[in-house]
């Protein structure tokens, strides 16, 4: 099993495989909210859910910390519409 990995100096979550690894870039916002940017999964990799579990520490993440999310990346937000269990995470508008 992957395990999602918090690099907090570099603001991104990953998950270590051989070779490249599968990672989501975020940025702080100001006070209570955080900018998920971008996630990446290498092509070999794609499918098997890693992308998923990137995002979903993230999200968990988000919640521990009382942040809202805005999901600037396409991914993140295929990812909560599918789990509504994180939609309260996301920033209003």
């Amino acid at each position: 099993m992957i395990q999602v990995q918090h690099d907090t100096e570099r603001h991104r979550f990953v998950a270590p495989t051989e070779g490249e690894g599968a990672f989501l870039l975020y940025a702080p916002l100001g006070p209570g909210r955080v900018d998920f940017q971008s996630t990446y999964v290498p092509p070999a990799l794609r499918g098997q859910g890693i992308g998923e579990r990137v995002v979903r520490a993230a999200l968990d993440w988000a919640r521990a910390e009382q942040l809202h999310v805005v999901p600037t990346c396409w991914f993140v937000g295929e990812v909560v519409d599918r789990l509504p269990e994180y939609r309260d995470l996301l920033a209003p508008v």
